[in-house]
């Protein structure tokens, strides 16, 4: 399920004690593997629960935490994608912890993102190639959709690189943790925000065109008239790319466009 499980206990205890949780921290650790971070995270705090994709590995976890003397740790065998978050927080907002599986850890940061409102931050691993790309400035060709929406709702910081020993199998790569303190969603509405990432999305769909060419289609249903509209108001010169726009400037722009939008009603 392209995960590389960590394996070098050092290196799990030194992410561990990086996020500087204590005993008050609710945890959320998405797929724990074989729980090289689970360990040390219910030796900080008995508020724990991890989320495994595969069944298969819950068992071999439960065993290992067993071996350990923890009993605390609640195990949910289900998807995160498809687990309700919000419920878990209650009355708390979690910190998530993850050593995220390479093929869908887009996904997961996106879905992070959208209930950013239950978390207080996350430390998430990542392949060092993407996150490289989640830190980078407007500007820069790795500036990216991704980019854009995580500097949106979250300040963003480096924590640690890690080579591939320290995982099995051995991945070709290096990966890098990375820090998110989300910021709360209440600034903007939701319709508003739903807008934002639509209008990301679209931006950079086509991210070699103008952004007078890439927002036209489906995603907004907009014609080029509607664009150019849109653009005017916001101050953004129609033949700018979408990888060279900051974040307020996606948001003003995405304001202009829920106006005609709302006008079109």
């Amino acid at each position: 399920m392209g995960q590389n499980f960590l394996c070098d206990p050092s290196t799990a205890r030194m992410i561990v004690d990086r996020t500087a949780i204590s005993a008050d921290s609710r945890v959320l650790e998405i797929g724990p593997g074989l729980g090289a971070l689970t360990i040390p995270i219910a030796e900080k705090t008995r508020q724990v629960i991890v989320v495994e994709k595969d069944r298969r590995l819950v068992s071999v976890l439960r065993k290992e935490l067993e071996n350990h003397g923890i009993d605390w740790v609640a195990i949910l065998g289900q998807d995160i994608m498809k687990t309700d978050i919000p419920a878990l927080a209650k009355d708390k907002k979690l910190v998530v912890i993850s050593n995220l599986p390479y093929n869908i850890s887009s996904q997961i940061l996106f879905r992070l993102v959208q209930e950013r409102a239950c978390i207080e931050k996350a430390f998430l691993m990542f392949q060092k190639e993407l996150a490289d790309r989640i830190l980078s400035p407007p500007g820069k060709k790795a500036y990216s959709r991704l980019s854009a929406v995580a500097q949106y709702a979250a300040t963003i910081t480096f924590v640690a690189n890690v080579g591939p020993a320290a995982f099995f199998p051995r991945p070709a790569v290096d990966s890098t943790v990375l820090r998110f303190d989300f910021h709360a969603p209440s600034t903007v509405s939701a319709a508003t925000e739903t807008l934002l990432f639509t209008v990301i999305k679209a931006a950079f769909s086509k991210r070699r065109k103008s952004l007078k060419n890439s927002l036209v289609g489906q995603d907004l249903g907009l014609q080029k008239h509607a664009i150019a509209q849109a653009l005017d108001q916001a101050k953004i010169v129609p033949e700018r790319r979408a990888e060279t726009l900051t974040k307020d400037e996606f948001l003003t722009l995405t304001r202009s466009v829920q106006t005609i939008l709302e006008k079109k009603l």
